[in-house]
C-alpha cells in the first residue's frame, strides 16, 4: 500500500534548505574550478561548468526528495500559479510556500559560504574581480536589462514547464506493508532528468546572461560574495541583481499559468 508521507513545518524546512545547499555548494564550487587561479581544474570551459550544474541539481534534488527537490522559488510559485500542490502531502498553502523559499535562500547563501572555504586559498590568489564574482552568480555577456529580463524570463519558464508536466516533484512516498512502514521511495527518472534539462537550458539559452534561472542560486550567493573577507574581489554589480531574481519569478509564474491555459 502507497501512502503520501506527512511531512512537518521543520521538515519542510531541513529538506529544502539541505537540498539548495548541496545545490550552490557544487554549483559555485564548479565554477570557482573553472576560473579561479591555480585549480585543477582551470579554465574547464562551459561544458565542464554546464555539466557541474546539473550534476549539483541533481544531488540537490535527491537531498531535498522530501519536498520534491525545489530548490528555487520560481519552481515553487510555478507549482502554486499551476495549482499543484508543492509536493507530495504539501499543498501550495502560503506558510507552506514561504517555508520553501526562506529555505531556499537560507541553503543558497550556505552553500555558497561552503564553497568558498573549499577555494579559499584560489580566492586569496591575485585574479580578475569579475572572475570571483562570476563564481558566486551571473552577470550579462551583453548588458540590455529589458532583454537579459527576457532571456532569464525564457530559460525559467522552460525549466518550471518542464517541472510542471513531467510531475518530478511528486518522487518522495511511504511504502507501507504487514510489518508497517517498510522503506522511502522515490523514482531516479525525476533528478536524472532535471539535470539534463539544466545542462540543456545552459547549452541552449545560457549564452547571454549564463542562466540563472533560479533567484537561491544567484542573489543568495551574491549576497556572500559582498559579505565574505574575499580578497580584491570588488563590487556585487547590484545593478543587475534584480533581473537574475525577478525574471525568474515571473518566469516560474507564467509556466504555472500556461499549464493552467493549456493542459
Amino acid at each position: 500500500m502507497l501512502l503520501l508521507q506527512t511531512v512537518t513545518s521543520a521538515q519542510i524546512f531541513g529538506s529544502e534548505f539541505l537540498g539548495t545547499m548541496l545545490l550552490t555548494m557544487l554549483g559555485v564550487g564548479v565554477v570557482a574550478n573553472a576560473l579561479l587561479a591555480k585549480t585543477k581544474g582551470h579554465a574547464g570551459g562551459p561544458q565542464f561548468i554546464n555539466w557541474g550544474w546539473g550534476i549539483a541539481v541533481m544531488i540537490g534534488v535527491y537531498g531535498a526528495y522530501r519536498t520534491g527537490g525545489h530548490l528555487n522559488p520560481a519552481v515553487t510559485l510555478g507549482l502554486w500559479a499551476g495549482g499543484k500542490p508543492l509536493a507530495a502531502g504539501i499543498p501550495a498553502t502560503g506558510t507552506n510556500i514561504m517555508l520553501y523559499i526562506v529555505a531556499q535562500m537560507l541553503g543558497g547563501f550556505c552553500g555558497a559560504v561552503l564553497a568558498w572555504l573549499v577555494y579559499k586559498r584560489h580566492y586569496d590568489e591575485p585574479g580578475e574581480p569579475g572572475d570571483k564574482l562570476g563564481t558566486f552568480c551571473t552577470a550579462p555577456a551583453i548588458r540590455a536589462y529589458g532583454w537579459n529580463f527576457l532571456v532569464e524570463f525564457i530559460g525559467t519558464w522552460v525549466l518550471v514547464i518542464w517541472v510542471i508536466l513531467s510531475g518530478y516533484t511528486n518522487i518522495a512516498s511511504i511504502t507501507i506493508d504487514s510489518t508497517g512502514i517498510s522503506n522511502v521511495t522515490g523514482t531516479l527518472i525525476g533528478p536524472l532528468g532535471v539535470m539534463l534539462v539544466i545542462v540543456g537550458i545552459g547549452n541552449s539559452l545560457g549564452g547571454p546572461t549564463g542562466y540563472a534561472i533560479n533567484p537561491a542560486r544567484d542573489l543568495s550567493p551574491r549576497i556572500a560574495h559582498a559579505i565574505l573577507p574575499i580578497k580584491g574581489k570588488g563590487g556585487s554589480d547590484w545593478s543587475y541583481s534584480w533581473v537574475p531574481v525577478i525574471a525568474p519569478l515571473a518566469g516560474g509564474i507564467a509556466a504555472g499559468l500556461t499549464y493552467q491555459l493549456f493542459w
